[in-house]
């Protein structure tokens, strides 16, 4: 586990989403991208083309405070967890 995981939540907005994760390759850090049921196929393109990534889809939009709390949760317990937008 990298002492640093980045979390990531994502509504509709697949192209941000790749470019963020584009600027973030090569970092020293674990990422999670919570998808708050997006209907604009940004999971399947992180599945697809960030296959390091770890993915959380959720089945329904609960808001971005809840989202952000997922993906702290499933960070487990590194030294640093940062929330980051993907725009």
């Amino acid at each position: 586990m990298a002492d640093l995981v980045v979390v990531i939540v994502n509504y509709n907005v697949r192209d941000l989403l790749r470019e963020c994760l584009r600027s973030l390759q090569g970092a020293r850090a674990d990422l999670i991208v919570v998808d708050n049921c997006s209907r604009d196929g940004s999971a399947d393109m992180v599945s697809r083309e960030f296959p390091e990534v770890r993915l959380i889809v959720s089945p329904s939009n609960d808001g971005f405070a809840a989202a952000n709390n997922r993906g702290i949760r499933a960070a487990g317990s590194p030294r640093y967890v940062m929330l980051l937008n993907p725009d």
